[in-house]
Parts: structure tokens; sequence; C-alpha cells
């Protein structure tokens, strides 16, 4: 690990917490559960657009795949309504109690910070900001200027391109196993991040270091 020059981040649910969405959707008059049904609708339908060749943004495809959602489960406010007050969450949602030390004490390594998310650039900033750990990352990173959504081959490639540096020299940092093993096949290095505790698929590439939190990376860059 000590040959890493650049640590990847993931950015939602590794680094944000979706826990304040379910009641998103409580306060538009749907189950709270109906929040990560939705969140993996929106992963799905994102993957089979990278399958198919071609991608969309992801708040197009977050609103798409909100309205399937609530219409199955039911709201008490207009859907148009409903939906952008859903949307909405995500340009609050906190950090994880582990992210602002963990990535000061990454910075404190001298090893490049950025992240590479299906989202938009924009929302990330305004979470790190939010954190005040904004200014610890050299750049911010989103899937549109790749093309191609994580965890297709091609969106690793080009945050290589960018950074200026070998895939192999990248670690990602990721709590979603698929893109661990997306990065995996892509030549870099994955750090999986298991705070469900749930156990790492075996269907995937192992990850080069498994923890339990953001600060305990640094840890295993030595």
């Amino acid at each position: 690990m000590a040959r890493v020059e650049v640590v990847v981040f993931d950015v939602n649910e590794t680094l944000s917490d979706l826990a304040p969405m379910g009641d998103r959707f409580v306060e538009v008059g749907a189950p709270a559960w109906a929040a990560k049904v939705w969140f993996a609708s929106l992963l799905r339908d994102g993957f089979a657009l990278a399958a198919a060749g071609t991608a969309a943004p992801f708040a197009e495809i977050g609103r798409g795949t909100l309205r399937a959602v609530l219409a199955g489960t039911g709201t008490d406010r207009d859907p148009d309504a409903a939906v952008e007050h859903v949307m909405a969450g995500f340009l609050d949602l906190p950090v994880h109690p582990d992210v602002v030390d963990g990535v000061t004490r990454l910075a404190a390594t001298g090893v490049r910070l950025v992240t590479l998310t299906n989202g938009a650039a924009e929302v990330g900033d305004r979470l790190l900001s939010a954190a005040g750990i904004r200014d610890h990352f050299e750049r911010l990173m989103s899937v549109v200027d790749a093309g191609v959504w994580k965890p297709a081959p091609g969106s690793y490639a080009y945050a290589a391109r960018t950074c200026g540096v070998d895939p192999e020299a990248m670690l990602l940092v990721a709590v979603h196993p698929w893109d661990v093993d997306g990065a995996k096949r892509a030549g870099l290095r994955a750090a999986w991040v298991e705070r469900a505790g749930a156990p790492y698929p075996g269907h995937f590439l192992r990850p080069d270091v498994t923890v339990a939190g953001i600060g305990e990376v640094a840890d295993a860059l030595g």
C-alpha cells in the first residue's frame, strides 16, 4: 500500500450518510424503507445503461425511479412536488461520523485525495464544504465527464488519466462491493469500508484492505 499516490473516494454512502433520506420519504407520506428501494433502483438503472454502452445523469435517473417507487408506495403530495422534495434531500446530507477525522488524517500523510462519483460533482462539493474538509481534496470528479458510470472500466480509466497517474497508483475507497470489484478489474487497488456488517460477496474480486471507517485507511497506507 506504500506505493499509493492518489486515494479516490466514492461519495454516495461512502462519504455521505443517506439515512436522512428516509425522513424525506416520510415527509411526503411514503414509508422510510422506500428510500433504500429507491436508491437501489437508481443504481440498477444506471448500471443497466452502462452495460448498454450509454449513460444518463444521476438526477434524471433518480427522478425517474423515484416516480415509480412513490407510485408503488403512495404519497400525500402532488407527485412532482414529492419528487422534488425527496431529491432536494441529497443537497443536505451529512457525512458519516468517521469521515472528517479520517480524511484529515489521510491528508496529513501527504497522499493526494480526490473523489469519483456517479452523481454530480457539485453535490460532493457541497457535502465536503459543509463538513469543512473540501480543501483536503485536490479535485472532485464525476462520471459525467467519463461518459460512463462506475463500475464500467472507462470510469476508473478517466480518473487515472485526469490525475495523471497509472491505475495501480490509485486506491479506491468505497462502501459498495460492486465499486471495489470494478476498481480492481480496472487495475486500481481498493479499500472496502464495512459499515453495514454484511459479509463481502464472494462473487466479487476482494479488496486489498477492509476497514471499519475512513480513519483506518491512513493506517493501511502506513
